[in-house]
């Protein structure tokens, strides 16, 4: 069994105490992990406090701290292999999606944000006098603390760190405790960049005591999260401290809308995607399924047809379509939240178990439901879908907008006049047409509504780790200002 080490100042170290981390798949232990106390998470922040007063990362040139950026990227690829089955394992993702999705996308995003040095340049505002001459400068925000939940580590590390480091902030980061080996891994590659002592933290451990310590420390500037609605507004009232920048990417309930003139074959394979990859435990999940009532019962016909003949088991094997939840926890919780619908009245067309077997699994379950129903409400992050009926382009839209959160959307029409008309009055941040989760970096990503403040990846993402800096210059001996006293 391995043991992992969290990386503060420039050194690897242990906690007093440690958290097995658990293979989902097999409910085996695979490693330890440091459960950081209080004393370990302030030694990390102050690391990233000393790091940038001191000006050896921030004093640096866009163009020196890409060297480090691009040495990262290319960490990761050389490190590929492991990193690939340490995500696989330590999350129960199935290993097709840590090998196509995650690690090569992690990969990309810190080699994106070394080549985005336009974000950055300072530059001249147009006034409209010529007695004086104005100045923007964009500069660091400073301390960062970044939290981030388990369904994605490695591709969220990225998210977050990648911009935050190119605009020179320095960094104390903290994976959940259900999934850290990979961004724990990721600090030996960081290491070996030769990055200066203090600019990168990784620290573990229990997420309540750490993540309040973050939030509140008067050193911390900023704090960037992704995690559920609840957590975020604790976050946020915390960071009230200090009055911190936050920014915060949350939970949701996406509506994906298909109009009866799609193919349906295609759509449903588009669906099962939405719903049913990553075992359902994506913040942009498609767990509400709006289907026009022309093709209603055809399409549901086919997608329970599919959905019974997904291979749901080892994650290991490349032919295995859903693995399991990441821990029993969140197993216990989908299960109630079956038991929930059932009891609301929604009918089961597929799945509800849990399966007889290692592991933390649960059958692709598909519900027609209510949107007023709980399961159609509240983001349960897991293989459990609701379909629903409509009957026109504007029945679509309410039901599609009738949730507190607005983090994401599809639309499958062959019209595509209609489905941009759609998708401009959805009151949400991420809107996918005839396709579903595709990211790219430079488009941001983020929610409206409880999904959220602010934006990963693109422009608004480095943007958000930068405060900016107005000065002014007269271009007159005598300035004309009745404020000043002569």
């Amino acid at each position: 069994m391995r043991e992992y080490k969290m990386y503060i100042n420039g050194e690897f170290c242990d906690a007093k105490e440690t958290i097995d981390s658990i293979n989902p798949c097999t409910e085996e232990i695979i490693a330890k992990i440091p459960k950081a106390t209080i004393d370990d998470t302030r030694r990390a922040i102050q690391a990233a406090r000393q790091a940038f007063d001191s000006g050896v990362w921030s004093d640096f040139t866009y163009d020196e701290r890409s060297i480090y950026l691009k040495k990262i990227s290319e960490g990761i690829l050389e490190n590929a292999s492991q990193l690939i089955d340490i995500e696989a394992r330590d999350t129960g993702k199935t290993i097709k999606q840590s090998t196509f999705i995650d690690i090569p996308v992690a990969a990309e995003c810190f080699n994106y944000y070394s080549n985005v040095a336009n974000f950055l340049a300072d530059e001249d505002i147009k006034l409209s006098t010529e007695s004086s001459k104005s100045k923007l400068y964009r500069e660091p925000v400073g301390v960062v603390a970044q939290i981030i939940p388990w369904n994605y580590p490695m591709i969220m590390a990225a998210w977050k760190m990648a911009p935050a480091l190119a605009a020179g902030n320095c960094i104390v980061f903290k994976p959940s405790q259900l999934a850290s080996l990979s961004c724990l891994y990721l600090a030996k590659i960081i290491d070996k960049t030769g990055l200066p002592n203090g600019v990168v933290n990784i620290i573990t451990g229990e997420g309540k005591s750490i993540g309040d310590e973050l939030s509140k420390n008067q050193d911390v500037d900023m704090i960037a999260f992704t995690g559920s609605t609840d957590i975020g507004k604790k976050i946020m009232q915390n960071a009230s401290s200090n009055i911190k920048k936050v920014c915060l990417e949350l939970g949701g309930k996406s509506a994906n809308i298909v109009f009866s003139d799609t193919d349906i074959d295609t759509v449903v394979g588009g669906a099962l995607s939405a719903i049913f990859m990553n075992q359902g435990q994506m913040c942009v999940a498609g767990s509400r399924l709006l289907i026009e009532d022309k093709i209603y019962d055809e399409f549901v016909k086919r997608l329970v047809e599919r959905t019974k003949n997904l291979k749901v088991g080892d994650n290991l094997d490349h032919a295995t379509d859903m693995g399991p939840m990441i821990s029993k926890e969140q197993r216990d919780t989908v299960l109630e939240y079956i038991n929930i619908g059932k009891k609301e009245g929604a009918k089961l067309l597929c799945g509800g178990k849990a399966i007889q077997r290692k592991g933390y699994f649960v059958e692709p379950t598909i519900f027609e439901a209510k949107n007023n129903m709980r399961i159609a409400q509240e983001e349960i992050f897991g293989p459990v879908l609701c379909v629903m009926k409509f009957k026109n382009e504007e029945e679509a839209i309410k039901i599609a907008n009738d949730t507190k959160y607005g983090l994401a959307a599809m639309v499958w029409s062959k019209d595509l006049d209609n489905a941009n008309r759609v998708a401009k009055q959805l009151r949400c941040g991420q809107i996918w047409i005839n396709s579903y989760g595709f990211f790219y970096n430079e488009a941001p990503f983020g929610g409206y509504k409880q999904s959220g403040i602010g934006k990963e990846s693109g422009q608004d993402m480095i943007k958000d780790y930068l405060q900016k800096k107005t000065v002014w210059l007269s271009t007159q001996e005598e300035v004309p200002n009745p404020f000043i006293i002569r």
